[in-house]
C-alpha cells in the first residue's frame, strides 16, 4: 500500500480548493444506482463523499434507482421482470414491489448511511406533498400509429422543487425515490435517470453526476467518449452505438444540458470515490455531456 504523507494529503486538499469554491452553493443532483449501491465498500465510500461535499458547501440531491433490489423481491415471488425499450413493465403486482423496495428499503438504507456519516439525510418519494407529478407514459411501437402499454409507468408532467429546495436551505440532504403520482393519486414507477435529469433542470443545478456501471458512453469499439455534443449524440443514437437501457439515461442527460444544466457527467460508480474524483479534480472521470 501507497503511504500518504501529512504534506501529501495538505496538497490534495489545496488542490481541491479551487473547485470548493467554484461550486460552493451549487446543486449538484446526483442519481445513485449500479454496482455502488449494492458493495458494502462503495456504499460506505458514497455516503462519505456526499457527507463531505454537503459539508465543504454544496448541495447535494440524491435520486437513487435500485433495479437489482426490485429484481431479487420479484424472483423472491416468483415474477419475472420484463423490459422494453429500457423501461419496466410495470403491473399492479410490480408496483407494489416497486414501492416497498424504492420508497422503504433502499431509500431508507441510503438515508441511514449518510446519517452515519454524520450527514442530514431526508428520505423522499415524489408522492411526499406530489411534488413530482406525473402521467401514463406509452411506448411507441413498431409503426408510427402503435402505443405500447407498460403498466404502471410514468412519465414526468412536472416538480414542483419547493420541498428539495426547502431541504437544502435547512442543510438536509434529500434522498429521492422515482415514484411519481397523477392527480387522483394513482402510483407510477419512473426511470430514476430521467427524475435526476428533471430535477436538474428545475433546481437549476450546476452538474447532474449519472453513476452507472460502466466507465462512460462507449463507441462500438469500446473506447471511451469523454465529451460528447447534442450532435454527437444524435449520430450514436441513429448508429445504434447507444441503445437498451442507455437510451433514457442519456435521453434525460442531453435534455437536461440543454435546459441549462452547466454539465452532465455520466460516471462509473464502480470506482471507489468516483464522486469526489468527478467533483474535486482536475481529472474528472467518465463522460461529459454539454449541449453544445
Amino acid at each position: 500500500m501507497t503511504t500518504i504523507t501529512a504534506a501529501d494529503k495538505a496538497n490534495i486538499l489545496s488542490e481541491a480548493l479551487p473547485y470548493i469554491q467554484r461550486f460552493t452553493d451549487k446543486t449538484i443532483v446526483i442519481k445513485y444506482g449500479g454496482n455502488a449501491m449494492i458493495d458494502e465498500e462503495l456504499k460506505e465510500g458514497f455516503a462519505q463523499d456526499v457527507v463531505l461535499l454537503k459539508l465543504v458547501g454544496m448541495n447535494p440531491v440524491v435520486v437513487h434507482g435500485g433495479g437489482p433490489q426490485i429484481n431479487e423481491l420479484l424472483d423472491r415471488i416468483g415474477k419475472k421482470g420484463e423490459f422494453i425499450q429500457g423501461m419496466r413493465v410495470t403491473d399492479a403486482e410490480t408496483m407494489d414491489v416497486v414501492e416497498m423496495v424504492l420508497g422503504g428499503h433502499v431509500n431508507k438504507e441510503i438515508v441511514s448511511l449518510i446519517n452515519k456519516h454524520g450527514g442530514k439525510a431526508v428520505g423522499l418519494t415524489g408522492q411526499d406533498g406530489h411534488f413530482i407529478r406525473a402521467r401514463k407514459m406509452f411506448l411507441k411501437g413498431a409503426s408510427s400509429d402503435e402505443l405500447v402499454d407498460i403498466g404502471q409507468v410514468g412519465e414526468i408532467e412536472k416538480i414542483d422543487p419547493s420541498i428539495v429546495s426547502h431541504l437544502d436551505a435547512a442543510d438536509f440532504i434529500p434522498v429521492i425515490a422515482p415514484i411519481g403520482v397523477d392527480a387522483s393519486g394513482e402510483s407510477y414507477n419512473i426511470n430514476a435517470d430521467l427524475v435526476a435529469g428533471k430535477l436538474a433542470e428545475v433546481l437549476k443545478a450546476e452538474k447532474l453526476i449519472l453513476m452507472t456501471n460502466i466507465p462512460g458512453v462507449m463507441d462500438k469499439d469500446g473506447n471511451l467518449l469523454t465529451k460528447l455534443t447534442a450532435r454527437r449524440i444524435d449520430e450514436l443514437f441513429a448508429d445504434g452505438t447507444i441503445s437498451g437501457g442507455m437510451l433514457p439515461k442519456i435521453s434525460s442527460a442531453l435534455d437536461a444540458a440543454k435546459s441549462g444544466v452547466n454539465s452532465v457527467h455520466i460516471i462509473d460508480g464502480r470506482v471507489k470515490h468516483a464522486l469526489l474524483l468527478e467533483v474535486l479534480t482536475e481529472a474528472g472521470v467518465g463522460t461529459m455531456i454539454r449541449a453544445r
